[in-house]
Order: C-alpha cells, then sequence, then structure tokens
C-alpha cells in the first residue's frame, strides 16, 4: 500500500469528484492523478534521482497538492519553505538542505542560483510562469501522464520539515515514507468524523506545513480539500455557508477570531460536521464558548513535527463529557491515539504517576529519523527508541495528558515553578481579553517576575471602561496563587507571531532581556 496506489484508486473511483478547490479552480480526481504523473515524469527528465530535494515555497493553490503527490510518486524528497519566511530565513533553509530544484509560487520567483544558499539549484521552476525559470504547465504538457513504477521504501525519506529550534536556528525534521504512512493510519483511526466522497475539508493554514497533514486522509476517502491562501473571519465564514464545508482545522487564534466576528451569528454552518483545533493550546474558557456557537463538533490534538503531526486526541466526546461533567478536562490535549505510545517521565527517564510533572516521549513508527544534517541534535531527542519532545505535562487517572508547558518558558520566581500557559488561561476567562502572551522578565527581588502583553478586545456595547492592569491582575487572583500571579501588564494592539501562525513568546519576552548575560535569572 502506498501513497501513489491510493490515488490511483481514488481517480478510478471517484474520477469526476473534485479533489482540491482553491477560489475558483476546482480539479478533480482524475485530473489530479494525471497531473501529478506528469510533474513525477517532468522532474526525474530533469535528472532527479530518488532521495534529491524539491524546495517549494507558495501560498495555498492547487498545484501544490499536485507537487506533494508528484513528489511521493518520483521518490523525492519535499523541503517545504514556509510561505511567510524572511529572504534570510529561505537562504538558511535551502543551504541546510541543498535542493537540486525550486519549485516557485506567484510571487516567490525572486530566488536565483546568486542568492545566498541557492547555489545547488539546478533548475528553477515557477507557477504562472516567470522570467529566468522553467514554467510549471509547460513542463507538464511536455511530459508522459502514465503511472510511474517506482516503489518507495519505509525507512526512504520523504519529507523535510522545517521549524524554529530553541536557539532560533532553523531545523529540519527528516520524515521517512513510513512515518508518513504511520501518521496517515493514525489520522484515519482517530478522527471522530471519517473523510467520505462529498464532504470538504477546509484548509487555512499553509498545507506544505501542518495543516498539510491532513491532506492524504481526506484524498484517501474522496472527499474535497478547500484551499484558503489567507484568513479573513468574515469571507471565511461566507465560503464555509457556500462550499457547504463539512470538515475544518484550525489554529485557536483563528477560532478566537471567529468567536468575535459578527457574520458568525448569520453564517448557516450546518453542513459542518468537525471542527478540529490545534498547534496551540486554547483556554477552556474559550473552548466552552466556541462549542455553545458551533456545536458539538471540537475536538483537538497534541503533537509535534518530529512525530509526524499528532499524538493525542480530545474527542467529540471527550469534550462533551467534560463540559458536563469534568471542565477540568477542557485543558487536556486527550489520550494517545492510533499506534503511539506516550509517557510523561522524570529526569531520570521513568515514567511518573498520574499528577506529576515531567517531559512528554513519544515512541512508535510515526516518530522521525533525527535532524537533517544535525547528528548531535537528533541524538539529544533520539533516546533508546523514543523521542524527548522537550514539553512539559501531566496525566489523569485516566491518562488524559495536560500540557503544563516547554522546558525553555517556565518561569522560576522565588524558588516557585510558574508556567505561562497556566496564566495565560485564566487571563482569557476575562471577557475583556482578547489575547494573551505571559513571560519571564528580570526581578531583582524574585529573580524572574511573571508578565503579561495583553490585547483587549474592542469595548463592549454598555460596558462604562475597559478593563486596566488593576483589574486584570484582581481577576487572576482570585483563580491562581499569589506567586503566579502577573506583577505587571502591558497593553498593546497586536501580538507577533511565527510562521506558523503562533504567537511568539520568546519576541515579546526578548526586549527585556536585552543586554543579559543569560535568559534566565
Amino acid at each position: 500500500m502506498s501513497f501513489p496506489y491510493f490515488l490511483r484508486r481514488a481517480a478510478a473511483y471517484w474520477g469526476d469528484l473534485p479533489a482540491v478547490i482553491h477560489r475558483d479552480r476546482t480539479l478533480n480526481y482524475r485530473q489530479l492523478e494525471a497531473r501529478s504523473n506528469q510533474l513525477a515524469h517532468a522532474l526525474l527528465a530533469l535528472g532527479l534521482q530518488r532521495g534529491d530535494r524539491v524546495a517549494v515555497q507558495s501560498r495555498n493553490c492547487t498545484e501544490l497538492v499536485e507537487i506533494e503527490c508528484a513528489l511521493y510518486k518520483a521518490g523525492l524528497v519535499k523541503a517545504a519553505l514556509n510561505p511567510r519566511f524572511t529572504a534570510a530565513e529561505a537562504s538558511d533553509v535551502a543551504e541546510n538542505c541543498t535542493p537540486r530544484v525550486l519549485i516557485a509560487g506567484r510571487g516567490y520567483a525572486g530566488y536565483t542560483r546568486a542568492t545566498p544558499g541557492f547555489a545547488s539549484v539546478d533548475a528553477f521552476i515557477a507557477i504562472g510562469g516567470a522570467e529566468g525559470y522553467l514554467d510549471y504547465e509547460a513542463l507538464l504538457s511536455q511530459a508522459a501522464s502514465h503511472a510511474l513504477d517506482i516503489v518507495s521504501q519505509a525507512d526512504d525519506l520523504a519529507v523535510l520539515h522545517f521549524s524554529s529550534g530553541s536557539t532560533g536556528k532553523i531545523k529540519a525534521a527528516m520524515q521517512s515514507y513510513g512515518n508518513r504512512m504511520a501518521s496517515l493510519r493514525k489520522l484515519l483511526m482517530g478522527m471522530d468524523s471519517q473523510p467520505r466522497p462529498g464532504d470538504r475539508l477546509a484548509l487555512v493554514g499553509p498545507i506544505t506545513h501542518a495543516s498539510g497533514m491532513l491532506m492524504q486522509p481526506f484524498l484517501y476517502g474522496g472527499a474535497t480539500l478547500v484551499l484558503f491562501d489567507r484568513f479573513e473571519p468574515e469571507a471565511f465564514l461566507a465560503d464555509l455557508e457556500r462550499l457547504k464545508v463539512t470538515h475544518v482545522f484550525m489554529v485557536p487564534a483563528m477560532v478566537n477570531m471567529l468567536l468575535n466576528e459578527p457574520a458568525l451569528m448569520r453564517t448557516d454552518l450546518s453542513a459542518l460536521k468537525s471542527l478540529s483545533y490545534g498547534a496551540a493550546p486554547m483556554a477552556p474558557a474559550r473552548i466552552e464558548e466556541a462549542w455553545a456557537r458551533f456545536g458539538p463538533i471540537l475536538s483537538q490534538g497534541y503533537g509535534a513535527s518530529e512525530s509526524t503531526s499528532g499524538v493525542t486526541r480530545l474527542t467529540v466526546a471527550d469534550h462533551a463529557f467534560a463540559i458536563a461533567q469534568r471542565p477540568e478536562r477542557l485543558a487536556s490535549c486527550g489520550r494517545p491515539m492510533g499506534e503511539t505510545e506516550v509517557r510523561v517521565i522524570g529526569e531520570d527517564g521513568r515514567p511518573l504517576a498520574a499528577g506529576e510533572v515531567g517531559e512528554i516521549a513519544v515512541r512508535g513508527d510515526d516518530v522521525f529519523k533525527g535532524y537533517w544534517g544535525a547528528p548531535e541534535l537528533s541524538a539529544e531527542v533520539l533516546v533508546d527508541g523514543w523521542l524527548l519532545t522537550g514539553d512539559l505535562a501531566r496525566t489523569d487517572e485516566e491518562g488524559y495528558l495536560y500540557l503544563v508547558d516547554r522546558k525553555k518558558d517556565m518561569i522560576i520566581s522565588g524558588g516557585f515553578n510558574v508556567y505561562p500557559t497556566e496564566v495565560e488561561a485564566v487571563l482569557y476567562r476575562h471577557p475583556d481579553v482578547l489575547e494573551a502572551c505571559v513571560f519571564s522578565v528580570p526581578d531583582e527581588r524574585w529573580g524572574e517576575g511573571v508578565k503579561a502583553a495583553v490585547v483587549l478586545k474592542p469595548q463592549r456595547a454598555g460596558a462604562t471602561h475597559a478593563a486596566s492592569a488593576d483589574d486584570l491582575v484582581a481577576h487572576c487572583r482570585t483563580l491562581l496563587a499569589d506567586y503566579k500571579l502577573p506583577r505587571s501588564i502591558s497593553f498593546v494592539s497586536e501580538l507577533p507571531r511565527n510562521a506558523s501562525g503562533k504567537i511568539a513568546r520568546k519576541i515579546v519576552r526578548e526586549q527585556y532581556w536585552q543586554g543579559s548575560d543569560r535568559r534566565v535569572n
């Protein structure tokens, strides 16, 4: 069984059904099969060999789905550059993975062999055409459309997934063909609503990255991928209604924006069967609000590029039970799913009892092969067959996992451990708070102080005043121990985000640590 076989079968079963929709363009399954075959033949005709890297940078478009399918068929390695990367980040990625081909989406055809990091590229291809680039459509038109006979093995490298490390240096997680197949099985086994022909999945984030992990499971089931290249809440809701979307995956910040969008009240979302959220924690108060507004269709999970997507899942049934009987469980990211084994371990590597905080360790066929070109870094996180995630968590008596924080984000104030996400969850329960970021600042008395940067919601009708810093501290004081309280709060118009759309805590914190030799006190 293989990804090429799944798509070939889908084209035979559901050839005329739409496989991908982007704006006003629709690609059916028969077309996706033929065009990805053509692209695979064209890339091999350029002289590429199995295992060569193909760099890709583009906003969401139908061609990205063709490219992923073609690379599987040709045994080539996808090295995706986030469309939000700066020029310096793109150069770092290219220098790291030495691609032989670059496929650039519209607006990204500015690289040449003279661009730092891109000297290894033999062929530059542009979607939509560009001066000095091979034309994507012309390449396809000249290539054969029959299936290839290449069969990839489980240990063959399939994807280099780039992300920022704790030092800020970009690193590449090596995901093998076997890792990706394990992820496909796991996602299909763990879904509350299995994809079927006629279903439609809305993908808002870059499909070259986390949200793209859902592409193959939905193509496997004959569903339609609906791609968005930007997120505008009002327009997004209108498209969900117009296209009768059945499944949505979003990061919590997007869910938050929809809950604050007036158009939500007049949008018909009766076709929606599943709303999955992930890639960052979501405050329990927001989960309850989303459940009330969207209906009993919420699920979420925890995972990482090193685990080839999801590790645990909090199902729709889990949400329903938590809201009815165990509200504290809304802070959980669920239990291990599929073939994945998860432990919370102490400093000595031994499993901890329920309630004790330790590091999440993961084992299974979905665990990556290490970091490209970084054996020492790989050895730090792959120990005795286990992936050490660097995330702190605890479990309850029924095996539900509760993220506490990243190790590096933990604040030690007056000898006590403070976990920023816990403070943020409390701030989110204040009706005036739209977004919050909690971090450490140097404190002469306590070593490290707890500080918050807060974005307030637009002032509510009838409200006499917006919340002040004293109001928010008083609110926290009712729910948190004294040592966890923010000692200062700054109000900002927006919070910076990284290329994946997550609030960039490190960037917010950095200004307060400038001039210090270290980032802990």
